[in-house]
C-alpha cells in the first residue's frame, strides 16, 4: 500500500475526536460498512508540492471508503483526469490507495477530514478542523498555489491564514494574492451536481489548472 502523504504529524490526526457529531456518524457508518476506511482521511500527494488542492470533505462511498481524497467517488473522475492531463498525476484514474498512482508537485486535502452527514459539515466542524489546514498551508514554499474547490474550501483557506473573507470573494477562476508568497485560485467544486448541470465543464476546469500552471511556472 502506498504511504499517505508524510506531512508532520500535527498536520493530521487519524484518531481525531474533536467533532462529536462526526465521530458518532462515522461509528454508525463503520457498523454499516465494515470494509470502509470510515475515519479521518489524510492528505495525499507530494509533501513538498507547490500546489495544494483543498476540497470540502470526504464522500460517503469515495474517500470515506478508500481513505484517499477524491478516490472512488464521482468528483474524483474529473479531478484525477485533469491532474493527469496537466502533468500533475501519473495516471488518469484513482481507484484505491494501493493503485500505484503518484502525484507530481501536487497534494490534495480537504477542509474537513471526516465524512459529514449529507456531505454538509457544520460551520463549527469546519473551524475545528481548520488548524490542520493551517499547518498544511505552512508547509508551502513561497510561489506555491492553493486551489480551492468551492466556497467552503475557499473560506477555510482564508480562515487558516487569518485573512478576511470580505477582502477575497470566491468566484470561479478568481485569483487572490495572499500576501505571504501564496496565490489562491478558485474553482467550482467538481461534484456530480456541478458537472451534470453544466455549471462546471471539463474545459472550464482545465482553464483553471492552466492558471495554476502559469503561476507555478512563473515562480
Amino acid at each position: 500500500m502506498n504511504p499517505v502523504c508524510p506531512v508532520p504529524p500535527d498536520c493530521f490526526d487519524p484518531a481525531c475526536t474533536r467533532c462529536p457529531r462526526l465521530v458518532d456518524f462515522l461509528t454508525r457508518v463503520r457498523a454499516r460498512h465494515p470494509g470502509y476506511h470510515a475515519a479521518p482521511v489524510p492528505p495525499f500527494g507530494d509533501p513538498e508540492a507547490r500546489l495544494l488542492i483543498v476540497g470540502l470533505a470526504p464522500g460517503m462511498h469515495g474517500a470515506n471508503a478508500s481513505g484517499r481524497p477524491f478516490t472512488g467517488d464521482f468528483a474524483g473522475i474529473l479531478l484525477y483526469q485533469t491532474l493527469f492531463e496537466m502533468g500533475f498525476a501519473s495516471a488518469p484514474e484513482s481507484s484505491s490507495r494501493d493503485d500505484g498512482l503518484k502525484l507530481r508537485d501536487c497534494r490534495i486535502t480537504n477542509a474537513v477530514k471526516c465524512l459529514p452527514p449529507e456531505n454538509k459539515p457544520l460551520t463549527p466542524e469546519v473551524r475545528a478542523c481548520n488548524d490542520y489546514l493551517a499547518r498544511e498551508l505552512a508547509l508551502l514554499a513561497p510561489g506555491s498555489v492553493v486551489l480551492a474547490l468551492g466556497t467552503v474550501a475557499h473560506n477555510a483557506v482564508l480562515r487558516a491564514l487569518g485573512l478576511r473573507q470580505s477582502a477575497h470573494r470566491f468566484g470561479h477562476g478568481h485569483e487572490h494574492a495572499l500576501g505571504n508568497g501564496l496565490m489562491l485560485v478558485d474553482s467550482y467544486h467538481c461534484s456530480r451536481y456541478n458537472t451534470q448541470t453544466g455549471r462546471l465543464t471539463s474545459e472550464m476546469f482545465k482553464v483553471v489548472f492552466a492558471q495554476v500552471k502559469r503561476h507555478l511556472d512563473g515562480s
